[in-house]
């Protein structure tokens, strides 16, 4: 697995993974900052590699010329499955912004997977400091708008943890209206104007759309779930005009919501539960490593000391065993149900 920050030739660094790894098979992608047992990091090539008795592993992708459910499901089925049930199997997904609606693609390889696989991963978007868009990585080609996959076989235990740090805030909303992640009404009333109101904003975060964009920051809207906890949507602007708030994914019209609320320390608490949990499904064994998919949002909440901290955290609760990952502009965790697209979230995979 590769995560590579911006600024590389990623033609020629694929090029020169195959040649110092003859035969590996390479999932990954380009990241706005990667994770690693030494902390965050905002450059270079973070590289992690897995293998050994009683693991395997099949790679695949596909294009989203034809919709991002298609996509999902292309690459889903182009994987070599696991041919004994003793087998333990999950699936891991690395997809872009601008395949289309994540929760679709994660419908797309549930429908050809099946419940009994979970699912995890994350979508990586165009870095703010890079002209490009973000890539994905399968052996030696770069794909700017495909849904990688990779079945992860193994005689080994796995396990997934899922958080967020956020708490509910006030009385359950109702999204009245919206179009994708589009909320134009909240109890019948301007998104934006309720939302603001709600909160009661400062006076910048009613005018300015930076100081609106910080001030969403810490106040998602949280998605009602019939288990487990709010699903949360990152507001990551604000449409002045038309009184509207603009999610990074999907607000279904109808949907029971709540404001939420997070700050620096139930974020890294979130961090090590949804870590302990993880590790906690491996039945007792030994973590060999530890992936984490975690919000970007959550990274700018924390700042560089709290990134930090955090990765310190992680480490302490994966019992010393080597971190990889990246911070996500969306989260992938299916373990039960139709929908796993998360924002503002920690996805942990532990494997033993």
């Amino acid at each position: 697995m590769l995560f590579a920050c911006a600024g590389h030739a990623n033609a020629e660094l694929l090029a020169g993974v195959a040649e110092r790894a003859p035969g590996a098979k390479l999932i990954g992608c380009s990241v706005p900052s990667h994770i690693s047992s030494d902390g965050p990091g905002e450059e270079g090539v973070l590289a992690l590699a897995l293998g050994g008795a009683g693991f395997r592993v099949s790679t695949a992708a596909a294009a989203s010329q034809e919709g991002p459910r298609a996509a999902g499901q292309r690459a889903a089925e182009r994987l070599k499955r696991a041919d004994s049930p003793a087998t333990r199997e999950l699936v891991m997904l690395l997809t872009a912004s601008q395949a289309g609606d994540q929760n679709e693609i994660i419908r797309g390889a549930y429908g050809e997977l099946g419940a009994g696989v979970p699912l995890v991963g994350g979508c990586t978007s165009q870095n703010s400091s890079s002209a490009s868009a973000s890539c994905q990585f399968h052996g030696r080609d770069v794909h700017e708008d495909a849904v990688v996959a990779a079945s992860l076989m193994t005689d080994g235990p796995f396990g997934v943890g899922v958080r967020h740090g956020l708490s509910r805030i006030g009385e359950p909303i109702v999204v009245s209206r919206s179009q994708g992640g589009r909320v134009l009404e909240l109890d019948g009333q301007p998104a934006l104007d309720a939302y603001l109101e709600m909160l009661d904003a400062p006076p910048e975060a009613r005018q300015d759309p930076d100081a609106f964009t910080n001030f969403a920051l810490a106040h998602p809207l949280g998605l009602s779930r019939s288990s487990g906890p709010d699903q949360a949507r990152c507001i990551g602007a604000a449409d002045f005009e038309d009184r509207a708030l603009l999610c990074v994914a999907e607000v279904p019209q109808g949907s029971l919501a709540w404001l939420l609320h997070e700050d620096a320390g139930t974020t890294i608490s979130a961090a090590v539960r949804a870590c302990q949990e993880a590790v906690g499904d491996l039945g007792g064994a030994e973590p060999r490593a530890v992936i984490v998919f975690d919000c970007i949002g959550r990274r700018k909440l924390l700042g560089d000391e709290g990134a930090r901290e955090e990765v310190r955290a992680l480490k302490t609760a994966a019992a010393g065993a080597p971190l990889a990952g990246f911070y996500t502009h969306g989260e992938i965790a299916r373990t039960h149900g139709l929908r796993g697209f998360h924002n503002k979230t920690v996805v942990v995979l532990a494997l033993g």
